[in-house]
C-alpha cells in the first residue's frame, strides 16, 4: 500500500502516480521540541506528517512568536516549496514526538518534469487549499471576539479533540497567549472570552487542557 495514499494532498492522483510519488518519499523521526525547519532557511523540502503533532510558528515584529497553525497527522507542511525554491516563511516546531514523511524539492521537481499529469493535479489541489484559505481570512476579519475565539475552540475541538463523557477534551498545551496568536487578538481578549465561556458552563479551563462541555452552544457564537 502506498504511504501517502490516504493523504488529501495526493487525493487526485492515480495508483500509479501514488507509486512514483512514493520512490521519493522518505521519514524521519522527530523528538518534542525539535524544530523540523526554521523560518528563513532556504526551502528545499517539504513535509507530510505521519504522526505527532506540530505547530507553525513566525517572529513578529516585537520579538514574540505567533503560532499560525497547528498541524497533525495527514497535515503537509511547506508545500509551497514544492514549486517554489524561496525559503521557508515561518519554523516548524514539534508539539510532541514526531514522525514527518520528507520530499525533496528537487526530486519532486524532477518527477514532475518526466511526469507533468502530477503537477497539474497537486497545483489544483494547492488552489482549492488556497481558496479555503483566503475565506478563512475574510471570515476571521468580520467576526467578533466572542466569534472568533468560539471560532478556534470548533477547530481545535474537530482537530484534535478527544471525547471523554459527552465532552471534549483538548489536551494541546497553548497558552492564552498562543490562542490569542492564532486568531490575531489579544492575550486579555481571549482570557475574558474565555471566562465568559465557562461562566456560562461551556467550557472547563485548566492549566495545560480545555474541556468543551458544550460544543452545539459554542457554535452557536460562530
Amino acid at each position: 500500500m502506498s504511504i501517502v495514499q490516504e493523504i488529501p494532498f495526493f487525493s487526485l492522483l492515480t495508483e500509479k502516480e501514488l507509486d512514483l510519488i512514493d520512490e521519493i518519499a522518505s521519514t524521519t523521526k522527530f523528538k518534542k521540541g525539535e524544530y523540523i525547519f526554521f523560518e528563513g532557511e532556504a526551502g528545499n523540502k517539504f513535509f507530510i506528517i505521519k504522526s505527532g503533532k506540530v505547530k507553525l510558528t513566525k517572529m513578529i515584529k516585537n520579538g514574540d512568536e505567533q503560532i499560525l497553525n497547528i498541524f497533525s497527522k495527514n497535515d503537509i507542511i511547506a508545500e509551497i516549496v514544492a514549486f517554489d525554491k524561496g525559503n521557508y516563511p515561518a519554523s516548524a516546531l514539534t508539539m510532541t514526538a514526531a514522525e514527518v514523511i520528507v520530499f525533496a524539492q528537487s526530486e519532486l521537481e524532477n518527477l514532475i518534469l518526466k511526469h507533468p499529469s502530477i503537477g497539474l493535479k497537486l497545483l489544483r489541489e494547492m488552489s482549492g487549499r488556497l481558496r479555503r484559505a483566503q475565506q478563512n481570512v475574510r471570515d476571521l476579519a468580520l467576526k467578533n471576539s466572542s466569534a472568533r475565539v468560539a471560532g478556534l475552540l470548533i477547530f481545535l475541538a474537530e482537530k484534535y479533540g478527544t471525547n471523554k463523557k459527552d465532552q471534549i477534551v483538548l489536551d494541546i498545551a497553548l497558552t492564552q497567549a498562543e490562542l490569542a496568536n492564532m486568531i490575531g487578538s489579544s492575550r486579555e481578549t481571549v482570557s475574558r472570552v474565555l471566562g465568559k465561556f465557562e461562566a456560562e458552563s461551556l467550557i472547563q479551563t485548566s492549566r495545560k487542557k480545555i474541556i468543551i462541555k458544550d460544543l452545539a452552544k459554542i457554535k452557536t457564537y460562530t
